[in-house]
C-alpha cells in the first residue's frame, strides 16, 4: 500500500479460468470487492454487518486485455471523485505489468434503517481525499 493508493496480490486459481484459457469475466468484479476491503474498514473498522454503512450504486468493468491462470494480479485501489454522500473508486488490475482491466465503482454512504443516504463525515473524507492515486 502506497499512501494514496490500495494494493493487493491475487493469486489466480484454476477453478477462475473459462474455456478458453482467460479468467472468467465474472471473477474481476469478486476480486475487486475483495481488494475494497480497505476502503469498507475507513466506514466500518469491525467490519460488523450490524453497522454496515455503504452501498453499491453501480459499477462498470473495462476488460482491456486477457487475464491468465499462473500469474498473480496485483489490484490497485484509489478514490476518484467523492461527492457529498457518494464516491467513485477506480480499481485496476495488472498482471506481468500489463493493465488487463479497470473497474470504477460507485459506493454510497447509507443507513440502512433509514433507507436513505447519508453525508460522508469529514473525518472520512479526508481520509478519501488522501487516496487519490496520485504520486505525492
Amino acid at each position: 500500500m502506497s499512501a494514496t493508493e490500495y494494493s493487493l496480490e491475487i493469486q489466480p486459481r484454476f477453478t477462475e479460468i473459462d474455456g478458453l484459457g482467460h479468467i472468467n469475466n465474472t471473477v474481476i468484479p469478486v476480486w475487486c470487492e475483495t481488494a475494497r476491503a480497505p476502503i469498507f474498514e475507513i466506514f466500518n473498522p469491525e467490519l460488523d454487518l450490524h453497522q454496515w454503512n455503504l452501498i453499491v450504486a453501480g459499477f462498470t468493468v473495462a476488460f482491456i486485455a486477457p487475464t491468465y491462470y499462473g500469474k498473480s494480479v496485483t489490484i490497485k485501489t484509489y478514490v476518484s471523485r467523492i461527492g457529498n454522500s457518494s464516491f467513485e473508486l477506480t480499481q485496476s488490475c495488472w498482471q506481468a505489468g500489463n493493465k488487463t482491466a479497470e473497474v470504477k465503482t460507485t459506493l454510497v454512504h447509507y443507513d440502512y434503517r433509514c433507507e436513505k443516504s447519508r453525508p460522508i463525515p469529514e473525518d472520512i473524507r479526508e481520509i478519501l481525499a488522501n487516496l487519490s492515486g496520485e504520486s505525492a
